[in-house]
């Protein structure tokens, strides 16, 4: 059965004792909720990761992931981490292929998948972000773009191994654009990714995938996006720095 997962992607925010406040305050607010059915998952800067993993490490439903990494082990890759760097450091998640290194760094599918089975071999899980831009949705050509995105970086993996990876749909579309994803346009992608990943696999295991939303989920919309049946939480952006906001996203299912 898939989990139900809230991740929290913090960005470039937050400096090391704003970030530790943070953590404290939103494992405060869970716990007090006794949330036994639903993990979540703090992406931090790599400053705070060991920290963080050290206070949540007694928590069963609470864990740290990276932002980020590279698929070699070690070498001269400046201001780059590998991830047997991440999981030194407490990390069971990286997110992997985020809108934003796409576009601002010119992550490509090859580069993506390597990351992907360098995360897999030191036992993290990858969060595999995938999403078109406005120009892709008004062509009408969406989800052709998100089945090439997935097909060419993860359905290389064995039926094992895409078992082990959560992937997350992100609206690129929808971000800064003054638009806004309805309910139903999540479910579309999120039912077409389902899809895919059965058609490659099997529908059992595509069943037991968990396949998160990234597009301005918030405390006043989350529960009515959580109530599709292919959307099985949300990676969370500027709502994942505010601990009141992100719990109450995180109870929302």
């Amino acid at each position: 059965m898939r989990k139900k997962i809230v991740a929290g992607n913090w960005k470039m925010h937050k400096n090391y004792k704003e970030g530790i406040d943070l953590i404290e305050s939103c494992i405060r607010l869970f716990e007090k909720e006794k949330n036994k059915t639903t993990e979540i998952i703090f992406c931090t800067p790599f400053i705070h990761l060991h920290k963080a993993s050290k206070l949540t490490d007694e928590h069963k439903h609470i864990h740290t992931g990276g932002q980020n990494c590279h698929w070699e082990e070690q070498g001269a890759f400046t201001g780059e981490t590998s991830c047997a760097m991440l999981k030194s450091c407490g990390a069971s998640f990286v997110i992997i292929g985020h809108s934003e290194r796409r576009m601002y760094f010119n992550e490509t599918h090859e580069q993506l998948a390597k990351k992907v089975d360098s995360a897999l071999k030191h036992n993290l899980i990858p969060i595999f972000c995938c999403g078109e831009p406005l120009e892709i949705r008004e062509a009408n050509t969406h989800l052709e773009l998100i089945s090439k995105q997935i097909r060419e970086s993860l359905f290389h993996l064995s039926k094992e191994q895409i078992s082990k990876t959560v992937i997350a749909y992100e609206p690129v579309w929808a971000i800064g654009t003054g638009k806004t994803a309805t309910t139903e346009q999540a479910q579309e992608m999120h039912a077409h990714i389902r899809k895919a990943l059965a058609h490659q696999y099997d529908l059992e295991t595509a069943t037991n995938i968990s396949i998160l939303y990234g597009g301005s989920c918030k405390p006043s919309n989350a529960k009515e996006l959580f109530s599709q049946p292919d959307v099985d939480g949300g990676l969370i952006g500027g709502a994942a720095l505010v601990a009141e906001d992100f719990i109450a996203i995180a109870n929302s299912f």
